[in-house]
């Protein structure tokens, strides 16, 4: 077990844990993660379940539908943080799993995942992007890293996912305050 980055309000038992570092990259609250295998996951016949689609010839984006690759990416700040280079999908439900995005100004790749990206235009009316409300640009240069270019581990995803979860809360100041 860890140590958990975070002190109580109040010196009673039950009281709510402050984070008293980035929670976002220290797993606290909201961005907590389990620590799950650091190995991937497995399709039924023993390959790595979510992968590039390029190591997958089986898949591609259906013909007429538009292709995000080659996108930029705002997040919640309204900056462009980066550019979509691939889609990486999940043998075992057809679907895309992440998109990879290169970093603006850097050679660095993050992996974002699809269920916190809003794509308003879907190819459709041109000035297309991808939106991710959870983070702010700047904050796109802490996203966990994987270690393999075609494969993430089931530990790699808890702590992605985890960081762009945790954003919603810890991404800015005014999201942790009370709505009232």
């Amino acid at each position: 077990m860890s140590d958990i980055k975070a002190v109580p309000v109040d010196g009673f038992n039950g009281s709510p844990l402050i984070p008293t570092g980035n929670p976002m990259i220290d797993g606290v609250g909201a961005a907590a993660w389990a620590d799950r295998a650091d190995e991937p996951d497995r399709t039924f016949h023993g390959a790595p379940k979510i992968v590039p689609m390029r190591l997958d010839p089986t898949f591609s984006v259906a013909k007429g539908d538009p292709d995000p690759r080659g996108l930029p990416v705002e997040a919640v700040d309204k900056v462009v943080a980066g550019t979509v280079i691939e889609l990486w999908v999940d043998r075992a439900e057809p679907q895309v799993r992440y998109y990879e995005v290169q970093l603006s100004g850097t050679e660095r790749r993050i992996m974002l995942p699809a269920g916190f990206v809003q794509w308003p235009n879907f190819g459709l009316w041109g000035n297309d992007r991808l939106l991710v409300k959870s983070i702010t640009a700047a904050q796109f240069a802490d996203v966990p890293a994987i270690r393999r270019d075609d494969q993430i581990t089931l530990l790699e995803e808890d702590k992605v996912m985890a960081y762009f979860a945790g954003g919603h809360l810890y991404a800015t100041a005014d999201r942790s305050e009370p709505i009232i």
